[in-house]
């Protein structure tokens, strides 16, 4: 057997296997025999078949399976051999006059190559690292919003100043129906809120959606509508009042703070609103991180510039699913994987050059430290060793969770890397700041 390749370009080959009969005869002869033994065909006994009939009946099928195996094998070996980095399949070259009936034949593949490109992790980027901190209107509407969970809770039947208020905002054209609670401290008018005040169980407000609230993000939680849907949304919604309530706010003390934290882990106010300012910004970094990652990925991909056998690609989109795609719908696949096709391309050659394996180990620390923090979610502190691990080895014995462990193993190693490489811009935040900058609306 014979291999070939011609590079058309930097970005496609042909490769031909030349197979000849001595490559492929002995192991057709050896199938066609097997099947002789076992043939049960009317008017001969089992295993005297005559092979010539065996030969007319099943040869081609035999043939063509035989040489398949062939080709891919060596196609294979010889891709390794050569150490190609290769996107897709090799894509065989359909001839329509194909002949079976010589000995010899000769097949040829389409390559799509790999491109040659840098990373550079240290370029000029507009990328901005934020840290979100809680500010004290964060801390005292959370001091707040505990004292008034914890408290008393009274129904009404009138509204007035300070009260909640729960019901349903509507609109049928916008398809808006959607019962919510809110405070009158909510809307961005006090005159909206003073036309909540006398109002009852059962009366509908009619309210005006442009400039409801200080923020229109507001509108997506209030009215469940979408991003896209609340920037100058100007229509009337009506909003039918089912609830009145008051609350009537827990006591800061000591009795409170154990409910929260547990026995004396908390012991006033001003330790209180450090607690809470600890634990958001913990949640905060998890969110600023994957921004972060989010957007060096985006910058990457921008800035990383190489070409890719686009062609090649499209055609091997048509064929590669269970059902084959015509050329309109493979060319709309394209377009829409090409970005996640170049950041695969991008994080191989970072993690090759950086060295960022996952090792056995990281995955084991990495299961056990999730482990334990669920643990402690349902209240088991301190568990032993022996369950933690029970439960690890369980995990990691699924294919399908290693799989989803490693690949969060690896992101929070990229991060890692991004974090001590790209030359990002600092920038101090509070959360409504941040997430004006989710949307970005925020100015770097």
């Amino acid at each position: 057997m014979n291999i070939t390749r011609n590079n058309v370009d930097a970005l496609n080959a042909v490769v031909t296997v030349e197979v000849s009969k001595s490559d492929y005869a002995e192991k057709v002869e050896k199938v066609l025999a097997d099947y002789r033994k076992n043939a049960a065909i009317p008017g001969f006994r089992k295993g005297a078949v005559p092979m010539s009939l065996i030969q007319k009946q099943y040869g081609k099928a035999v043939l063509l399976d035989e040489v398949n195996k062939l080709l891919q094998d060596n196609l294979n070996n010889y891709l390794v051999e050569e150490k190609l980095d290769i996107l897709g399949n090799p894509l065989p070259k359909v001839t329509e006059d194909f002949n079976w009936d010589v000995e010899d034949y000769k097949f040829e593949f389409e390559l799509g190559l790999a491109p040659e490109f840098t990373v550079d992790l240290t370029a000029k980027n507009n990328v901005v690292q934020y840290k979100i901190v809680a500010d004290d209107k964060m801390l005292n509407d959370q001091v707040a919003r505990i004292q008034k969970q914890y408290g008393k809770l009274i129904a009404k039947d009138t509204v007035e100043e300070g009260n909640d208020v729960s019901g349903v905002f509507a609109n049928e054209e916008k398809g808006i129906n959607n019962r919510t609670t809110l405070s009158l401290d909510v809307f961005a008018d006090k005159k909206t809120a003073k036309a909540f005040i006398g109002k009852k169980v059962g009366d509908v407000v009619t309210l005006k959606t442009k400039g409801l609230f200080d923020d229109d993000h507001k509108l997506m939680d209030y009215l469940a509508v979408g991003h896209d849907d609340v920037h100058g949304l100007d229509i009337e919604v009506t909003f039918t009042i089912d609830e009145v309530t008051t609350h009537e706010p827990a006591v800061l003390d000591q009795e409170l703070f154990d409910k929260l934290f547990g026995p004396k882990v908390v012991t006033s106010v001003d330790e209180l609103k450090a607690k809470i300012k600890e634990d958001a910004e913990k949640q905060f970094a998890q969110q600023a991180d994957q921004k972060f990652l989010n957007d060096v990925t985006e910058s990457l991909i921008a800035n990383t510039k190489f070409d890719l056998p686009a062609e090649f690609l499209k055609k091997w989109i048509q064929s590669a699913g269970e059902n084959p795609l015509s050329a309109e719908e493979a060319e709309a696949e394209y377009a829409k994987s090409e970005n996640g096709l170049r950041y695969q391309l991008i994080e191989g050659k970072i993690i090759n050059e950086n060295g960022l394996q996952i090792t056995f180990e990281d995955l084991k620390s990495y299961t056990t430290e999730i482990i334990k923090k669920q643990m402690a979610q349902f209240g088991q502190m301190d568990p032993s060793d022996e369950d933690v691990q029970g439960i690890v080895a369980r995990v990691m014995s699924n294919q399908d969770e290693v799989r989803r462990l490693s690949e969060q193993v690896m992101n929070e190693k990229m991060l890692n890397l991004f974090k001590d490489k790209v030359k990002a811009k600092s920038k101090e935040v509070s959360y409504d700041e941040f997430i004006k900058a989710m949307y970005g609306e925020l100015k770097h």
